[in-house]
């Protein structure tokens, strides 16, 4: 329990020195404040943002700093705003967002700074979302992530090439995941539940953590859904007919650590069912720290996996069978020359260089 008057008290951490407020913290700070300044305010909301305040001294000094700027943020015209972001973006440019939010020992942010994170929702590639009745879309490209805090508190860290479509309803939070692969932390609200909706199925969720992943297929191999439960509970559905959501033959009630995955038919691909599983976290959420982990993989999917964050394709001789060969170990995202160097001292493999990407293929035998 901390002491009032301490400088644990006051934002600082036991050390006595001032916590760093990162990018994403500072966002949901503002998004907090929003929150308990609006119409809907409840006793649950004050409960669960004292419970976010308490998960670190820099949780609870964003918090302090944003409402401290409240009452003057609120009277900023659109003029004021255009400084701040002006201001801003010459202050990231100069010595970064951290440092400028960092701001002075014990006192508030500088103006423009929170201006900027409480009037436009956006903070270096953190979004801060309201309510749209059409919905909004948002999208990351290839080799490029995106955290997006959503108004309700729930956070989507959007992967490589992923494509989303959000609309927040009074009933019903919805997200439609339309390619590329999602984390979802989503914010309690039993009220509203919170559904993700991705080939032709939907995850029914109230407050838990989840991935969902849609691979794309072609006219031999038919789109692929994956919905990894990281933890609480979810509810996996089909949604319509024609698609992956048909394989269920009803709703797949999910435990934490489980994986379901489902194919959607293609022309010459019959549809089926579902498998579930349980795969390690650590690979799969690797991508968050922009790693790519391979535990006995076959080069095949190994290649496939790093081909999606880099705009230089690998690939495979076509003869030589080397997309049997196994492969192991923790690489770099987007890093695909470190990738096919290290596997070619592997397996005793060549790298060529095209004009186009990279190539790995059988040393050529001496005769």
């Amino acid at each position: 329990m901390q002491r009032p008057g301490t400088a644990e008290g006051r934002g600082f951490g036991q050390d006595g020195a001032l916590p760093v407020v990162t990018p994403e913290i500072a966002a949901e700070a503002a998004v907090w404040v929003a929150r308990l300044h609006g119409p809907d305010r409840s006793r649950h909301m004050e409960r669960e943002c004292l419970a976010w305040q308490g998960r670190s001294a820099a949780h609870r000094l964003a918090f302090e700093r944003c409402t401290d700027t409240w009452q003057e943020v609120a009277g900023i015209d659109l003029r004021t705003y255009a400084r701040a972001a002006a201001g801003a973006t010459a202050g990231a440019t100069k010595g970064g967002y951290a440092g400028q939010m960092q701001g002075r020992a014990g006192g508030r942010w500088p103006m423009s700074w929170v201006a900027l994170a409480l009037l436009t929702g956006i903070s270096v590639g953190v979004m801060v979302l309201q309510p749209w009745s059409m919905g909004e879309a948002y999208s990351t490209g290839v080799g490029e992530q995106r955290l997006v805090v959503l108004s309700d508190g729930s956070r989507m860290s959007l992967n490589t090439a992923t494509r989303v479509r959000v609309a927040l309803g009074r009933k019903q939070r919805t997200v439609k995941v339309e390619g590329g692969e999602a984390l979802f932390e989503v914010a309690k609200d039993v009220q509203r539940p919170f559904v993700v909706r991705a080939a032709g199925a939907e995850v029914l969720a109230t407050g838990t953590a989840f991935v969902v992943r849609v691979k794309p297929g072609g006219q031999e191999v038919g789109e692929e859904l994956a919905v990894t439960l990281v933890e609480g509970q979810v509810i996996v559905r089909g949604q319509g007919s024609g698609a992956a959501g048909a394989a269920l033959a009803g709703p797949v009630l999910m435990a934490a650590g489980e994986r379901v995955r489902l194919s959607v038919p293609s022309r010459l691909v019959l549809r089926a069912p579902p498998q579930v599983d349980r795969p390690r976290m650590e690979p799969l959420l690797a991508w968050k720290r922009g790693e790519a982990i391979f535990d006995d993989a076959s080069l095949l999917e190994a290649v496939a996996e790093m081909n999606r964050y880099s705009s230089m394709p690998i690939r495979l001789a076509d003869s030589g069978g080397l997309g049997g060969l196994r492969v192991s170990g923790s690489f770099r995202t987007g890093d695909s020359v470190g990738f096919v160097r290290a596997v070619a001292v592997l397996h005793g493999l060549v790298v060529r260089e095209l004009p186009d990407g990279l190539e790995l293929a059988p040393r050529p035998s001496r005769g």
